[in-house]
This record gives structure tokens, sequence and C-alpha cells, in this order.
């Protein structure tokens, strides 16, 4: 596993979100100053430096629980209110794309390229408010220094770590399935043509040397595919062409997108509730949670004036539909997790941290009250 999965995790999946809401906020026609306060607010919030800070310390992946939390709190960071079925349903599109993304990318390196695609296109929403754009550009300056440098034995553990995280979602998307690059069992279709990676060459060839390094002879193979040479490196810097497709806008030309759970996706669920065991980084959890969250300004729900509310599903009928069918264990309520500003929070969340540490014997109030508390944590 790699200490610096999760920034890009973040940073990607949130980008996602951001082409996600775009599209639904144009669809349902949102008034063009609301729908820009939505995408400022909630970019704002992605971009917070106490957030990112926190963000970029290297640290171990959390569970996709603690995440979806994260995303959750993310999501109603502004006017813009989801209820539960699209909730589920952004936050599968986010997670699928990435994960398409991530099983395409032709060098594990290329997983930079990708982030750089979707903070091309946050920078391009914020680009006349130059308080949030300053935002960006700091994390850009953060994402180079951390991750140019490695190398790309350190690349492929992030890549490998990211695929882990996502190996049990099959959520089918319609927009995959319709262009064929994702079957009917929610698993998605790799290429066997179009360019290879950078830095290598179209496979067909065989050299044999001798022992003193001169070539003898040259064997071809079929190869099992249509390979071309590769193209050129994309950019790594603030500024140029990526090259490479994945990480942009596939919301751009406007066209409806599903979601339907596949029987890989169910039957994984219902094992995981059936063999949920005390989860060993809920103390962890609790400290990301409390730590990320205390960076994240959420606008409180109630003023009618202003709140509207999203519907990714075309009618309200179908979003009711969805929350009905949707498995319980795929379904996670709206976790409301105050901030750090808030004392009582604080002082709760100490409190419970405080239980998990405990030394020496206890009673056994106290230890099963440790357990309903871990028990909590896996049902966030």
């Amino acid at each position: 596993m790699s200490s610096r999965t999760l920034p890009l995790l973040f940073i990607n999946l949130g980008g996602e979100m951001l082409y996600i809401l775009d599209q639904r906020l144009r669809a349902q026609n949102i008034p063009a100053d609301k729908a820009k306060k939505v995408m400022n607010d909630i970019i704002t919030t992605m971009f917070n430096k106490k957030f990112l800070e926190e963000l970029f310390k290297p640290q171990e992946l959390y569970s996709k629980k603690a995440l979806r939390t994260v995303f959750d709190r993310l999501a109603h960071a502004s006017i813009m209110r989801l209820n539960q079925a699209s909730m589920d349903k952004l936050y599968d599109l986010m997670t699928m794309a990435f994960k398409y993304q991530v099983l395409l990318c032709p060098r594990p390196k290329d997983i930079l390229l990708v982030s750089f695609n979707h903070m091309d296109a946050i920078k391009d929403f914020v680009k006349d408010t130059p308080s949030i754009l300053s935002q960006v550009d700091e994390t850009y300056r953060q994402l180079i220094e951390m991750y140019t440098p490695l190398s790309s034995g350190e690349f492929q553990l992030i890549r490998q770590t990211l695929l882990i995280f996502f190996q049990d979602m099959h959520i089918r998307v319609s927009i995959f399935l319709k262009d064929k690059v994702q079957n009917s069992n929610g698993r998605f279709v790799l290429p066997t043509s179009g360019p290879v990676p950078h830095g290598t060459q179209v496979p067909g060839l065989i050299r044999i040397f001798s022992c003193t390094g001169e070539e003898i002879t040259r064997l071809k193979f079929n190869n099992g595919g249509n390979y071309t040479t590769a193209l050129r490196e994309g950019s790594f810097d603030i500024f140029g062409d990526r090259v490479t497709k994945l990480g942009t806008n596939m919301y751009s030309v406007s066209r409806p997108v599903e979601t339907h759970m596949s029987g890989t996706s169910k039957n994984s669920a219902q094992h995981t509730k059936v063999s949920a065991a005390p989860n060993p980084l809920a103390k962890e959890e609790l400290n990301l949670l409390a730590r990320l969250m205390g960076g994240l300004e959420v606008q409180k729900p109630g003023n009618t004036d202003t709140d509207f509310r999203i519907n990714l599903f075309a009618t309200d009928e179908e979003e009711e539909e969805a929350l009905i069918s949707r498995p319980d264990e795929l379904s996670y309520g709206v976790i409301n997790i105050q901030a750090t500003k808030d004392q009582q929070a604080n002082a709760e969340l100490a409190k419970i941290m405080g239980e998990f540490t405990e030394s020496g014997d206890q009673s056994p109030s106290v230890s099963n009250k440790g357990d309903d508390l871990l028990a909590m944590m896996d049902g966030l």
C-alpha cells in the first residue's frame, strides 16, 4: 500500500463530482448565479488550506465508508441539496469513472496526468474568481512537488493501491455500456489496440543477443492486437498539453447517464455485511474525519429562498424507486460531523478516541461500549 495515494484519489474523485454536478445544473436549468455559487463553494471547500495540509500528509488509504462521508459533506458545501438516492448515484458515477481511468492508464505515472486533467478543468470552472484560483494553483504546486520526483515503482504502488480500493466496485454505467467499454457484469473492457505507453515499443519483435552483447538474430511474432507507436509524453507542469484524454469531462456532450447494480456488486455487498469485523483502523478513521472535516464549511439547510435540490435521475419517481431498490449496504446516510470549530464535537470525538486507547483492565460495560463504537464506524 502506498501512503501517497489519498491526495490523488480525493482530487480525481472531486474532479469527477464537479463534472457531474456541472452537467446536472445545466440540465435542470438552474440559474447561472446559483450554479456558479455551487461550483465556487464546493471548489473553495475542496482546496481549503487546512484541509489540504491534512490530506497531503503521508497516510494509509482509509475505508470507502470514511471517504464517502467526506464527499457527502463536500457535496453539501453550498446551497445545493441531494437526497440519498441522488447522492448514491453521484458517488457511483465518480468512483466508476476514476476506476476506468486508472485501469486505462498506459503507465502508472500517467495517473498524475489524469489528475492534472481534472485540475485543469477545475481551474477553468473558477477562472473568473482569483481568490479560489490561487488555492487551486497552490495545489498544483503541491502535486508537482510531491509526485514528480517519484520513481516508476512508486507510481506502480499507487496504482495498485487504487485498484485494490476499487476492486469490488462493479456498478454499470450507461455511458460505458453504450461505448462498449464495460460489460453487463460491470467489469471494464481493456483495449488491445492503440498507442503503446511512452518509452516502449510496439510488441512483435524478439531480439536475441550473444553473451558479448552482440545481436545475433531477430524473430517476429503476432502481438494479437493493433498497436501503434507511442504518443509524445504529456506535460507534468502547471501549464501544458497532457496528451491523454483520460480525466477530461466525458459529460461535455449531453446524454443521460444511468447506473445499475451488477449481480457481482450485490453479492459483494452481502458478503461484506456478513463478514464485517471490528475495523482496526476505526480510531484512525475517526481522526481522519475529525481533521479533514474540520476544514469543511457546510451551509446549513433551511433557507428556502436560496436552497435548491438537484436530482441525478430523469424524474423524481425514478429517484424514489432507486432509493427503495438499492441494497442498504451500499447506501450510506449523510453523516453529520461538526467542524472542529464546534467545541462540543471536539470533546465528543476526544471522548470516543479516548475509549479506544484506554489501557489496563476494563469493565464489561466499557468493553461493550468500545465494541459498539467499532460497530458504529463499520456502519458509517
